[in-house]
């Protein structure tokens, strides 16, 4: 399939919608750019692809999606210096993660480079859209839908592959509060909780909004059969440090294995802290608060970068962390990531894409 943009059917809004925007008050998600990129799969071949104003979608009551929820997507984020130039944080990892989603859900493929160039493409037409305010970007949503006007269970047989973007602000603007989950479970061995599905959002929000009700932003998720290992905290990885060790759990069939968490990791042994990726029990977490040794604990995903936890609930106590101003990896890895995604420090690893 060809990746030269002059494939690309292109057709731009008559008039941008950007100077509506309330840019001192821009909430995650809800404020969307002019244009978005669509391209359909059917009789076994990508069609081909066009970028149109964004719309609406118009869709049969009997489209595939809707019944059976053979649906993935990707987060990704854009950012822009003062010269005006663009920078994409390891979009091939995205692709790549994309790809290995589709494969689990039954769903076509879509060759890395054409996919970050779709989005190199998007981004460029609608860069004004990029916020330039400190601790802002433009939050990139590639996703694909079964289309298939059948109400049966089997994989479609056709699929819509969409990208849109919005510019956003933070999407924790505080320290959170996490309780660890031990009766509801996220994802089981087997099943889709490494592939980026729609239906383990879905499968979550009950659990999560038990838990808001009680106080806390997020869960810290646990293995299914057990409840005795920690594995995620569903919009982000979970990452801990006791003494100079950075302990995380190790990516697996239950596990996403999040861009922003592989990049912490990397980073992390480049500056010579301990790494341990494997089983994290949450007896060693909680003994580890006891005993003053659990020195940091945060969330690491696209949406939040990296999020401070300041407290953790198991089994009804509250367990509170050292205040955040006193981390010193977690703070002085946040500050490297978002000078390194807006292109301020050296491309040490050969992750940035800039147009």
């Amino acid at each position: 399939m060809a990746t030269d943009n002059m494939q690309l059917e292109i057709t731009k809004i008559d008039q941008s919608r950007i100077n509506s925007v309330d840019w001192d008050n821009l909430p995650f998600g809800k404020v969307f750019s002019d244009h978005m990129l669509i391209m359909d799969y059917k009789d076994g071949a990508w069609q081909k692809p066009s970028i149109e104003p964004f719309e609406n979608l118009s869709l049969t009551p009997a489209t595939s999606v809707l019944h059976y929820g053979q649906t993935i997507f990707e987060g990704m984020k854009a950012y822009k210096n003062k010269e005006g130039e663009v920078f994409l944080f390891r979009p091939k990892q995205n692709a790549k993660r994309f790809n290995q989603s589709a494969t689990r859900m039954c769903m076509p493929e879509i060759p890395e480079d054409v996919f970050v160039d779709f989005i190199k493409t998007l981004v460029d037409i609608d860069r004004m859209w990029i916020p330039e305010k400190e601790g802002y970007s433009m939050y990139i949503r590639p996703f694909m839908i079964a289309t298939d006007p059948y109400v049966g269970i089997r994989p479609s047989s056709t699929y819509k592959f969409m990208i849109f973007t919005c510019p956003v602000g933070s999407y924790y603007t505080e320290p959170v509060r996490v309780k660890i989950e031990t009766e509801y479970t996220r994802a089981a061995h087997g099943g889709t909780g490494a592939a980026k599905a729609g239906g383990n959002y879905a499968a979550s929000l009950y659990p999560a909004k038990l838990a808001q009700e009680q106080g806390y932003q997020q869960l810290i998720w646990t293995d299914a059969q057990e409840h005795k290992y920690i594995e995620e905290a569903g919009t982000m990885n979970v990452v801990f440090q006791i003494g100079n060790r950075i302990i995380t759990p190790k990516s697996s069939d239950t596990i996403l294995d999040g861009v922003t968490r592989k990049s912490v990791i990397e980073i992390a042994r480049d500056w010579g802290y301990e790494i341990e990726e494997r089983k994290v029990t949450v007896e060693e977490i909680i003994t580890a608060i006891k005993n003053n040794e659990l020195v940091d604990a945060f969330g690491a995903g696209t949406a939040a970068t990296i999020a401070p936890i300041q407290t953790i609930n198991f089994e009804g106590v509250d367990y509170e962390l050292p205040e955040v101003s006193s981390r010193d990896f977690s703070n002085k890895v946040l500050e490297y990531l978002n000078l390194y995604k807006h292109g301020k420090t050296e491309d040490k690893f050969n992750w940035i894409v800039k147009f």
